[in-house]
């Protein structure tokens, strides 16, 4: 049984709603590109991946009316069968101007939908699917944390400084550091449920927070763990986005 989270946002995305539609391209779009110049092993372009992304997003619309999350595929198998799809597509397109004939558009194969274990084989796109659902809820947290909270928790977590060295650069006491940054981890457990729950179809995605070592629950014990891994993704994810930024310019 899908989260209430989840059968909103898919909801939102059949209705056609252009920030439902964005929220989901800003999040994910970087992890589909890779994998499509990934799969084009050099035979396509930057400029083609940017056009094959974009027709990902026109096939996830064209899907959704009649995608049925229920049937066991995880959320991130969702946007890769769509993706690979429409790879597949351009290179049958791309063969047959080669021979002189015309190729018609082939119909998404959606057997996928009905895998039991819902699963995906590959294990570095699962790790990009989810440092991308990491990092948006760490855009939303900083989008409506007060300035000098998220500072204190970036300095702290993602620069690595002691709660000295941020207490002395912002003028202020360690303690008031350490409430001020607990304030921040708080609020980043509580999104990150909101995230995960949102873009996950099966128990296995929902899970995968704890086992990449962010618990959800407040146990004092666990926020340098939390901490750690946070800033484990967040600089995986900033890595990878350069990575696609640099490909993008060419």
């Amino acid at each position: 049984m899908l989260n209430t989270l989840t059968t909103s946002f898919v909801s939102r995305l059949r209705a056609r709603d252009a920030a439902a539609w964005f929220e989901l391209w800003e999040t994910f779009g970087p992890v589909l590109r890779a994998q499509l110049m990934k799969w084009g092993r050099g035979r396509v372009g930057v400029e083609t991946v940017r056009d094959l992304s974009q027709e990902t997003l026109a096939a996830l619309s064209d899907s959704i009316d009649r995608y049925d999350p229920a049937r066991g595929a995880r959320f991130s198998t969702w946007l890769l069968a769509i993706a690979k799809h429409t790879l597949g597509d351009e290179m049958d397109r791309r063969n047959a101007q080669k021979r002189g004939s015309g190729k018609k558009s082939s119909v998404l194969d959606e057997e996928w939908m009905g895998q039991a274990s819902g699963t995906s084989p590959d294990g570095e796109y699962e790790a990009a699917m989810f440092r991308a659902k990491v990092s948006a809820a760490i855009r939303l947290v900083e989008k409506a944390s007060d300035f000098t909270d998220f500072s204190i928790y970036r300095m702290r977590v993602f620069d690595g400084k002691s709660g000295k060295e941020v207490a002395d650069s912002l003028g202020t006491s360690e303690p008031t550091v350490s409430r001020r940054l607990a304030k921040v981890r708080d609020a980043l457990r509580a999104r990150l449920v909101e995230v995960v729950q949102t873009y996950s179809f099966t128990d296995d995605e929902l899970t995968e927070a704890d086992r990449n070592g962010l618990a959800f629950a407040p146990n004092k014990a666990d926020d340098q763990a939390f901490d750690d891994a946070i800033a484990d993704v967040f600089h995986k994810e900033m890595d990878a986005r350069r990575r696609d930024q640099e490909a993008s310019l060419g």
